[in-house]
C-alpha cells in the first residue's frame, strides 16, 4: 500500500535527519554493476542462486495519461506508430508486477510529468488545484501515479514552470515523494524536497534488500524559470551533489544506488556558460560518482534502452537507460542479487525499454480520467474565430510562413500596447519567434482555441528587451547556425539541412519586423545578409524592442546579448492566451494583415526555394 502523505512526511523527514547525521561513515563498498549472467557466476564459483527484483522507470510523461493528442482532438498518432500516456504504461507494469512479483518491483520517474498538455495546463491554470485545499481538483498525474502506485519521482525542470506553489500543491496530493537533492532554499542551501528515499524489497534467504533512490534535477531551472525561482530555490551542480548525498545514502544501509536523474547522457548544454554545471550529466554522473548502480535518464527526450558507462575511480560498471518521453516507453532495470557474507551484493544488472504500442491502455487508469478529460476536451473545442484560408507551420523552418508571423504580430502588438504612452513607446518593436511544433495548422473556417494551443505548446510567457541593430544582427547570425553549410549547385535536401549541430526546432529563431536573407553558402557567423528595417539598411547602433519568450530571454538556447538587454516589460500571462486573446478580439485570422515574407533562404543570392 502506498503511504499516506502525513506518514510520508514524517518518514522522509526522519530518513533525511538520520542520513545526515550517518555522513558518510560506514560506506560499503559496492558491487559491480556488469551485466553478467548465472553462468558467468558459475564459471567464477559463486552460488548460481540468485534473487531478482525490478525498477521500472519512466520520463517525461509531460502531462500524457491517455493515448490522447488534445492539440488534435484524437487519438495519438506519429509516422513511428507509438502510443503516449500513463494508461499504457499502468498496462506495461502490471506485465512487469505479474511476472517479477509485485513486492519485487518499484516504479519511479526522472520528472517533467505536469506540464505539456492541455490537461495538464487546465489543472495549473484553468481549474487550479493551487487553490484551498478542501475544494481543489486532484491533480490528473497525482490520481494516475498515486494509483499505480510509483515509489519516488524526480523533479523536472518543467516541474517550475506553473511556479513553486502549484508544485507545492501538486507534490501535497502525491502518495510518494518527489525527490530534488540538489533543489535548495536560496535562503540556507538545505535541500527544499527529499533529496532520497529507501525502500525494501524483500528477498528468499536474506535480509530485504535496501534499494535507495537519489532524485536529481536540472540546473537550467536557475536560468529557464528564473521568475518562478530567483531568491527562492537554487540547483547546484548534478555530480557535486552526487558526491555528497550517494555516501549517506550507502551510509543509511543502500544496497542498491538507483539515480533518477533529470539530464540527458552527454549532449550539449543548451545555456552555454551561463551556469558553471553541465546541463547534460547523467554520463558524468555514473563516470565520477563511485556507488552508483544505476541511472534513469530524462530530460533529452531520447530512446536508449541501455548505456554502460565504468565508474573511473572504482573501475565497476554503471547502468543507464532512458525510456522515450510522454510514456511511450519503460525502462526495466533488472537486478540479480545474491548473498555474500549474509548481505545483498549485485550479481548482474541490464536495462531494457518495453514499447506503450504493444498493449492496451489499462481501464482502470482510463475510468479514473473520465471526467477531467471530458472537461478538458470540451475547454480546448471552444471556437475562438474564423481564419480566411488554412495556415501550416510545416514550411516554416525553410521560408516565412503566415503562421509564424501571427506568433511574432501578435507578441508585438502585446508589447506595442504594453508600452504605449511610455519612455520606450517611439522604439520601433520586432519580435521572436521559432517553429515549436511542425505539425501544427490553423484550419480553414472555424478556429477552436486547440488550434492555437497546438501553435504555441509551451507555457512561455512574454518580455521586451532592448537591443541595438548590431546586435540583432549577432542574434539572427546565432539562430543560422540551424542550416548545415549547402554549396552553391549542390542539391537540397529538407531532410538534412536544418538542425545542424542537434539545434532543436524551437532554437530556431526569425524576428518578425525585420527584412534579410540567410545565405546558407556561408560558414556560421556570416550567414545573414541585406539586413533592413524599413527597407532600409539596419543602423547598428539604432535601439529596437525585441518581444521575446522567457525563455530565450533567460538565456535558454544562450542566444547572445538577450539575456544581459535591459528589461523594460515583463507578463506573467501566457503567450499562448495572448494569442487566443488575439483570435478572439479579431474575430477573423486574415493573412493580410500580419504575413510579411521577410525573410528567406539563399545561395550565393539565389533563394533555395
Amino acid at each position: 500500500m502506498p503511504l499516506n502523505r502525513r506518514d510520508f512526511v514524517t518518514r522522509s523527514a526522519a530518513t533525511a535527519a538520520g542520513a545526515a547525521l550517518a555522513g558518510s561513515a560506514g560506506l560499503a563498498a559496492a558491487s559491480p554493476a556488469a551485466a553478467a549472467g548465472p553462468d558467468d557466476a558459475r564459471a567464477k564459483g559463486k552460488s548460481p542462486k540468485k534473487q531478482a527484483f525490478t525498477v521500472m522507470g519512466t520520463t517525461d510523461l509531460h502531462g500524457r495519461v491517455l493515448n490522447w493528442d488534445y492539440f488534435t482532438d484524437a487519438v495519438y498518432a506519429d509516422k513511428a506508430h507509438n502510443e503516449v500516456g500513463l494508461a499504457k504504461i499502468s498496462t506495461l507494469a502490471k506485465q512487469v508486477r505479474e511476472e517479477k512479483g509485485w513486492d519485487r518491483t518499484l516504479l519511479i520517474d526522472a520528472g517533467d510529468t505536469i506540464q505539456g498538455t492541455q490537461l495538464t495546463y487546465y489543472y495549473a491554470r484553468v481549474d487550479p488545484i493551487a487553490t484551498d485545499a478542501d475544494t481543489a481538483p486532484e491533480h490528473p498525474m497525482a490520481l494516475a501515479m498515486n494509483t499505480m502506485e510509483y515509489t519516488a519521482a524526480a523533479l523536472g525542470n518543467h516541474e517550475f514552470n506553473y511556479g513553486i506553489d502549484t508544485l507545492r500543491a501538486y507534490e501535497e496530493q502525491l502518495d510518494f515523494p518527489l525527490l530534488g537533492a540538489n533543489a535548495l532554499h536560496a535562503k540556507n542551501d538545505k535541500p527544499a524536497f527529499p533529496p532520497y528515499v529507501i525502500r525494501k524489497i524483500k528477498l528468499s534467504g536474506g535480509p530485504a534488500v535496501k534499494v535507495g533512490i537519489l532524485g536529481l534535477t536540472n540546473p537550467g531551472i536557475a536560468i529557464w524559470d528564473k521568475a518562478n525561482v530567483s531568491g527562492k530555490m537554487t540547483f547546484p551542480g548534478i555530480v557535486e551533489t552526487a558526491r555528497i548525498w550517494v555516501p549517506k545514502l550507502k551510509a543509511a544501509g543502500a544496497d542498491v544506488v538507483v539515480v533518477a536523474c533529470h539530464s540527458g547522457m552527454d549532449e550539449a548544454t543548451s545555456y552555454g556558460d551561463q551556469l558553471p554545471w553541465a546541463e547534460n550529466a547523467s554520463v558524468a554522473l555514473a563516470e565520477q560518482v563511485a556507488g552508483i548502480d544505476a541511472v534513469l535518464v530524462g530530460h533529452a527526450h531520447k530512446e536508449i534502452a541501455q548505456r554502460l558507462v565504468v565508474n573511473k575511480e572504482t573501475g565497476r560498471t554503471v547502468v543507464l537507460s532512458e525510456p522515450l518521453c510522454w510514456g511511450q516507453r519503460l525502462t526495466c532495470f533488472d537486478f540479480e542479487m545474491e548473498l555474500d557474507n549474509g548481505a545483498w551484493k549485485v550479481a548482474s544488472l541490464s536495462s531494457r525499454v518495453l514499447n506503450s504500442n504493444t498493449v492496451p491502455e489499462d481501464p482502470e487508469i482510463v475510468d479514473l480520467m473520465t471526467d477531467q478529460h471530458k472537461k478538458v476536451v470540451e475547454y480546448v473545442n471552444q471556437v475562438i474565430g474564423t481564419a480566411k484560408t488554412e495556415l501550416s507551420i510545416a514550411e516554416a523552418p525553410f521560408k516565412d510562413v503566415p503562421i509564424i508571423d501571427l506568433i511574432g504580430r501578435v507578441q508585438a502588438d502585446v508589447v506595442k500596447a504594453a508600452l504605449a504612452g511610455g519612455q520606450y513607446a517611439k522604439l520601433p518593436v520586432l519580435a521572436q519567434a521559432a517553429p515549436f511544433n511542425r505539425t501544427a495548422v490553423i484550419p480553414a473556417g472555424q478556429v477552436k482555441l486547440r488550434d492555437a494551443a497546438g501553435l504555441y505548446i509551451y507555457e512561455n510567457t512574454l518580455e521586451a528587451r532592448v537591443l541595438t541593430g548590431a546586435q540583432l544582427k549577432d542574434y539572427l547570425e546565432f539562430s543560422a547556425r540551424y542550416y548545415n553549410q549547402l554549396a552553391p549547385g549542390a542539391p537540397v535536401d529538407k531532410a538534412t539541412l536544418t538542425n545542424a549541430q542537434n539545434t532543436p526546432d524551437y532554437n530556431y529563431d526569425s524576428v518578425y519586423g525585420l527584412s534579410y536573407d540567410i545565405d546558407i553558402a556561408q560558414p556560421i557567423g556570416s550567414r545573414i545578409v541585406n539586413l533592413s528595417f524599413e527597407g532600409k539598411p539596419i543602423d547598428p547602433t539604432a535601439q529596437f524592442v525585441l518581444a521575446v519568450n522567457n525563455y530565450r530571454a533567460n538565456g535558454g538556447g544562450n542566444f547572445p546579448h538577450v539575456a544581459a538587454a535591459q528589461k523594460i516589460w515583463a507578463n506573467s500571462d501566457e503567450i499562448r492566451n495572448a494569442m487566443i486573446a488575439w483570435v478572439k478580439a479579431k474575430g477573423v485570422i486574415d493573412p493580410a494583415d500580419f504575413a510579411t515574407e521577410s525573410w528567406r533562404l539563399v545561395r550565393a543570392g539565389r533563394p533555395v526555394f
